[in-house]
């Protein structure tokens, strides 16, 4: 949700700061993607680590995949701004674990190998299953992409001074290719101790300004609600529901919607999926989704503060003067807490801040990449087009073409997507991931009726729907937030989609798998059921 931040970032004296500081963090991670490149001698090592991390590492990685821009920037300006209504982004995000938790992390573990993917095509007919999760995964991956690019380019032309759109586009050009450098050369290990570093870094800068943000109101939260309160100009309404969602009954229904959406589209994420195959055991899979919950529970408190801080200490005119939307509210907060504008302490940080923030973008593309680039070679190329054939060799090669092909994607279409609404890709991104992989995954472990043809309806069902709902709202046309600001063919009255295509892509298994004359195999299943639920026979 990055898509401006401080014109005050781009004063030489910021400017040398945060060019320093962005090259560290370069440097460091381009360090750890080259060792981990040697590390990677087969399959196993490109996708999923080598499955040697530890459940407090992969805790951590999850939580640098999971923990976007979005998160840190788009919830704290969300807050600043609708009080209450702002923080419910924050309880959709952390509840949505308890759904990967508890019926996605062990069974995935211990039926797949390496994509989503495997767990469909396990007792089902590979082509079609494959193909139709390649195209999802892929598809949910690209909007997600391209949420943060547009974030990546507009984020660090501002910071580092760079004006105009020739400037901007190959500043998207430099961090799409840093991208797909560390996925072709570091692969998952490379990958997952880069969201490692970032993970490490946002809690520490979100952990700090939590602390100066308290300090400023003696520890007390009760004083620092008030105080956001009186400053919002809204009174005690900003600390109560329906400031955003509740004026009227469409409203209400797209925060639904949009809830919906936010707490099933993680456990269809594709590369938040893929993280549960980087661990040697089941168990080592329950424990980092456990770690996992745990520090982006954390992180998500210190959004409380940071949020009601910013609202309290820089008032909501303050903050849209800046970014109508509120994405600076957390750089903004950073400065005004070490010092103010034009003082060394500001400066210094807000470019940490503003490193903080770079950091988390790149790893975030990263892994997207990586999981997309992944399903593109093991299910569809390696599994459709060479129908299981293909050597390891071969199939780690098309994934690094892939990486580098789907980055090269991302790059052109960003370069005129700089205007796109970008919260409304991430929640695309979301509502997909829920529409068409979680009843396609739930369905598999858990229905012993359910077949190829039902796999297939409610994955394209899914899909089809959400994107078309999309097409048709308010996001695209019909306001002048929209993508087409000057046009209107806008029928559907909601901005998120999952109230309608998630249902559709249950609804879709279902008659899929009744209406077909193919029979499901019990022994597949009951030898799918034996296998995530214990382990036996795991990769």
């Amino acid at each position: 949700m990055t898509t401006t931040l401080l014109a005050a970032g781009s004063s030489t004296e910021h400017r040398t700061l945060t060019m320093a500081l962005f090259g560290l963090f370069v440097l460091a991670t381009l360090g750890i993607t080259l060792w981990a490149g040697r590390q990677t001698k087969d399959a196993a090592d490109y996708y999923a680590g080598g499955r040697g991390f530890t459940g407090f590492q992969n805790g951590l990685a999850i939580s640098g995949d999971y923990m976007s821009a979005a998160s840190f920037l788009g919830i704290a300006g969300a807050i600043a701004l609708y009080g209450y209504d702002g923080f419910l982004y924050s309880v959709g995000f952390l509840v949505a674990w308890l759904v990967a938790l508890l019926l996605i992390a062990e069974p995935l573990r211990n039926s797949g190998r390496f994509t989503m993917a495997d767990v469909l095509a396990f007792r089902m007919r590979q082509r079609p299953v494959r193909t139709a999760a390649g195209i999802s995964t892929i598809v949910v991956s690209i909007f997600y992409l391209l949420a943060q690019m547009v974030g990546a380019g507009s984020l660090v032309a501002l910071l580092l001074g760079v004006s105009g759109d020739g400037a901007k586009r190959w500043t998207i050009v430099a961090v799409g290719a840093l991208m797909v450098v560390y996925v072709v050369i570091g692969g998952m290990k490379g990958t997952t101790w880069v969201q490692i570093v970032k993970a490490v870094l946002l809690i520490a800068g979100a952990g700090l300004m939590t602390v100066l943000v308290l300090a400023k109101y003696g520890f007390n939260i009760s004083t620092m609600l008030g105080a956001a309160a009186d400053a919002s100009g809204k009174g005690s309404a900003f600390l109560e529901p329906g400031l955003k969602y509740g004026a009227t009954g469409t409203s209400k229904l797209d925060f639904l919607s949009l809830g919906i959406a936010l707490v099933l589209g993680t456990a269809g994420l594709p590369h938040i999926l893929v993280r549960f195959y980087t661990v040697p055991t089941a168990k080592v899979a329950r424990k980092s989704v456990l770690w996992a919950i745990g520090i982006i529970g954390g992180f998500y408190l210190m959004t409380l503060a940071l949020g009601f801080g910013a609202a309290a200490l820089l008032g909501p005119k303050t903050i849209k003067a800046s970014n109508a939307a509120g994405n600076t509210a957390a750089p903004l907060l950073a400065e005004h807490l070490g010092g103010g504008a034009g003082t060394t302490g500001g400066a210094i940080l807000l470019a940490v801040i503003s490193a903080v923030a770079f950091a988390t973008i790149l790893a975030v593309v990263a892994g997207l990449t990586l999981a997309s680039s992944a399903s593109f070679a093991h299910d569809l190329y390696a599994n459709v087009i060479r129908r299981g054939r293909a050597s390891e060799k071969e199939e780690v090669r098309s994934a690094k073409l892939a990486a580098v092909a789907i980055g090269a994607v991302a790059i052109v279409l960003s370069l005129f997507a700089d205007k796109l609404n970008t919260a409304a890709l991430v929640a695309l991104a979301f509502a997909v991931a829920a529409s068409a992989n979680l009843p396609t995954l739930l369905y598999s472990l858990f229905w012993k009726r359910f077949n190829t043809a039902g796999a297939v309806s409610s994955v394209y069902a899914g899909l089809i729907s959400s994107v078309l709902l999309v097409t048709f709202s308010t996001v695209v046309s019909g306001k002048p937030t929209s993508l087409l600001p000057d046009s209107d063919f806008h029928w559907f009255p909601l901005e998120n989609p999952g109230l309608v295509s998630i249902p559709i892509g249950f609804l879709a298994g279902v008659i899929g798998t009744l209406l077909s004359k193919e029979k499901a195999d019990p022994a597949k299943y009951a030898e799918l059921e034996v296998r995530s639920l214990t382990g036996l026979g795991a990769h």
